[in-house]
């Protein structure tokens, strides 16, 4: 009776209910086959388990044997932990579970290590057997070092140099299994819950810049570098607005369908596809694009163009132009343009600062979160999610192109770092300032009394609202699916529409993710009453 006490009163609720959800999806056939959707349990995924499992206990062990103080506990951490490795890695328990991970981390049209054209993905013959034996040194290299570390804590020298080597070993696989890994037996659940803990991870560092930003005071020097630095943006701005200007000439009848070069300025080609220039039919001119202009003149007559659009270099020698025209290169273009928008945002930064008397960065970082805190989610998500994302992949080159689950989280992470950032700075304000003077009459510098004075307790104050927010974190990773992320929502979306079930997707998503947020409920407040104001 006084561990039921000790529960939460909408856990006890849940608990009773516990019995009659596990029954509906158990003999319910549409529920049952919902929540296999939704999980994201692939054919045989069943197989994946034992060696996840497996590779869990051997990394939670390791971790263990560093934090244990009695030798005999300890040395049982590490021979369990040694034990798990070597049964994943030398049985065939651990395969399974390894080939999917590989499998699901590499192109599926591009690598060889694939069989191509099949769903769930597997490797060939070869690369499996790869994979087998590479698993197996793991497993042995890591059995080994699990012994060495164990053999340093024996040591009162090396202690801690053992214990260090067995986190950061055991750390990093429990870091790769848990968050990176793909996980066949629970592929949806598994999207969910690491773009919400990645995303809040990286909201928290985000949080903390801005308000490390708004703690800031100006010098005297900092009126004349904000100067500076708005001077040489502009400076840099007229530079690439007054590079010389690309000559084009438009050579043909634009009777029909006008070529055009690869890296014609865009001003241009919407004057052509617009009918901006002399002897234009008055209608939307109907463009082709052709890599070079040898290719644009050989294509001259054939599929019904008429005409070309080229740089004066590439107009033939006797060819009698309609049309000339003149524009900045894109690339110039757009670099002035971001340089003039950068002068004029720091301008009016250095400008805020001067009158209210605060840094620059302070004024910048309030406006963010106040920027960012009137923005929908949503429109966030589609935001980064798609046209920024696109176009930092053209201004790359196609060098930067991160796939949606990453634009996703950062899109997240940059939202909820507006209200983390109110948060940790409501925490910081709560600190007696008394504490602080005494600190630093102690001669503790600015870092070594945030660090050990003010961030302490203003952790142990802003816990329930860190909690709330990693709840809603948690539930909104669902707009995630507007990306064709395949988390919870969008499986079920998949599901629903294959299935035509009008109520078992949605109602066994919702369970999910309320049983989801009650565990990350009773988390928060385990931490909550650890870390309690009360017990400092």
């Amino acid at each position: 009776m006084l561990r039921l006490t000790r529960l939460r009163p909408s856990n006890l609720i849940i608990l009773a209910a516990l019995p009659f959800i596990v029954w509906l999806f158990a003999t319910a056939p549409d529920y049952s086959r919902s929540l296999r959707a939704i999980v994201g349990v692939e054919p045989g995924g069943a197989r994946f388990v034992p060696g996840f499992l497996l590779m869990v206990l051997a990394a939670a062990a390791g971790l263990a044997a560093a934090r244990l103080r009695p030798a005999g506990w300890r040395g049982l951490a590490a021979g369990l932990s040694i034990g798990a490795a070597l049964l994943a890695g030398l049985s065939p328990l651990g395969l399974p579970f390894a080939a999917s991970v590989v499998a699901n981390a590499v192109d599926p049209f591009t690598s060889p290590l694939v069989v191509p054209g099949e769903t769930p993905r597997h490797l060939t013959g070869t690369a499996e057997a790869m994979v087998g034996l590479w698993l197996a040194r793991g497993a042995v290299a890591l059995a080994l070092l699990t012994a060495a570390g164990y053999a340093l804590t024996l040591g009162p020298g090396t202690a801690r140099r053992g214990r260090q080597a067995l986190v950061i070993a055991h750390g990093a696989l429990a870091a790769f299994l848990l968050l990176f890994a793909y996980l066949g037996f629970a592929a949806g659940v598994a999207t969910s819950i690491r773009a919400a803990i990645i995303a809040y991870l990286l909201a928290i560092c985000l949080g903390l810049g801005w308000v490390g930003m708004m703690q800031l005071k100006p010098s005297r020097a900092t009126p004349w570098i904000a100067a500076a630095i708005v001077a040489g943006l502009a400076a840099l701005a007229l530079w690439q607005m007054t590079q010389p200007r690309v000559g084009y000439a438009l050579v043909g009848a634009p009777q029909g369908t006008v070529g055009v070069v690869k890296g014609t300025p865009g001003a241009l080609i919407g004057a052509v596809q617009d009918g901006l220039f002399p002897g234009a039919p008055g209608e939307t001119v109907q463009l082709r694009t052709f890599l070079t202009p040898a290719e644009a003149l050989a294509g001259l007559g054939k599929a019904g163009v008429t005409a070309v659009f080229l740089p004066e270099a590439g107009v033939p020698a006797g060819a009698a132009p309609i049309w000339r025209a003149e524009a900045l290169p894109d690339a110039n273009r757009a670099a002035g343009t971001a340089f003039l928008v950068v002068a004029i945002i720091a301008g009016l930064l250095a400008l805020g600062g001067a009158l209210h008397r605060r840094h620059p960065l302070s004024v910048g970082a309030e406006f963010i979160i106040d920027t960012i805190r009137g923005i929908p989610m949503l429109v966030i998500v589609l935001y980064i999610g798609l046209p920024l994302a696109g176009a930092v992949k053209d201004a790359s080159g196609g060098f930067i192109d991160p796939p949606n689950l990453l634009r996703g989280i950062l899109a997240m992470a940059i939202a909820y770092s507006a209200y983390l950032a109110e948060i940790f700075r409501s925490g910081i304000n709560a600190v007696p300032t008394g504490q602080i003077e005494a600190a630093r009459s102690l001669g503790l510098s600015r870092w070594q009394t945030a660090r050990h004075v003010i961030l302490p307790q203003a952790f142990r104050i802003i816990i329930p609202p860190l909690g709330n927010e990693f709840i809603a974190i948690l539930k909104d990773t669902s707009l995630l699916s507007i990306l064709s992320i395949r988390d919870i929502t969008q499986r079920m979306r998949e599901f629903q529409s294959a299935s035509f079930l009008p109520f078992a997707p949605y109602n066994s998503a919702a369970i999910f993710y309320v049983l989801l947020t009650l565990v990350a409920a009773s988390l928060v407040h385990r931490v909550e009453r650890r870390f309690h104001v009360a017990r400092r």
